[in-house]
């Protein structure tokens, strides 16, 4: 699948770039067959709760082994590991984004942890503080990597009436029109759904549990 970079025309397919989209690993990272392409996007949850070294320098020396040119990647609400500063620094073969932008060949990405949950990592309850998190992203920002799900948009699960999404991350989604916005964190409700302006992808591999169901998302866009 293929999206046309706004407000550019589209490229021929050789001018274009391979993006590959997962999150929720849950420490079980090796045993997803991981596409080939450009840039990795990992929307957060690579651990189970883990304040555990090992777990996180097994995760990084599994992104170095990707044969991706570069990774993005952002913590979950289970990531409690990277809260302290000190030890996001084990993340070496990988752009962290934790309320922060980056741009990598081309395209202008910023990616928040950040969920409304209380007593999980990186949870922000208030409303208040969250609409402050999000007024943070560039007004042209190319690819939006959160954790959580905008409300209302592939966050719940089939069968379930529960939104699990942020109304001010919706708000916020609505005023920068990315072209694409790649979160997880509600395992069920991967797919993705499209406006005029943005690609939505819950791109959680877990299904209902926690076991790798689902496959990884593959994108091409053009360069700039």
């Amino acid at each position: 699948m293929s999206i046309r970079k706004k407000p550019s025309a589209a490229r021929q397919t050789t001018d274009s770039l391979t993006i590959v989209l997962i999150s929720d690993t849950h420490e079980l990272h090796r045993e997803v067959e991981v596409p080939p392409g450009d840039i990795l996007i990992h929307a957060g949850d690579f651990t189970m709760n883990s304040k555990s070294a090992e777990k996180l320098l097994d995760f990084n020396d599994w992104l170095g082994e990707l044969p991706h040119a570069h990774r993005v990647v952002i913590p979950g609400n289970h990531d409690f590991i990277v809260e302290a500063a000190s030890r996001r620094a084990l993340i070496t073969n990988a752009t962290l984004l934790i309320n922060q932008s980056v741009e990598i060949m081309g395209l202008k990405f910023w990616g928040s942890p950040a969920t409304p949950l209380l007593g999980e990592a990186f949870g922000v309850v208030s409303d208040t503080a969250r609409a402050k998190v999000y007024s943070l992203i560039p007004a042209d920002t190319d690819i939006l990597v959160t954790h959580g799900p905008p409300y209302g948009i592939l966050d719940k699960a089939p069968g379930s009436d529960r939104h699990e999404g942020c109304h001010q991350l919706l708000a916020a989604v609505q005023t920068v029109k990315p072209m694409l916005h790649v979160f997880g964190h509600v395992h069920g409700a991967y797919g993705t759904y499209s406006t005029d302006e943005t690609l939505f992808v819950n791109a959680a591999l877990p299904g209902r549990g926690f076991g790798m169901s689902n496959r990884p998302h593959v994108f091409r866009l053009p360069r700039r």
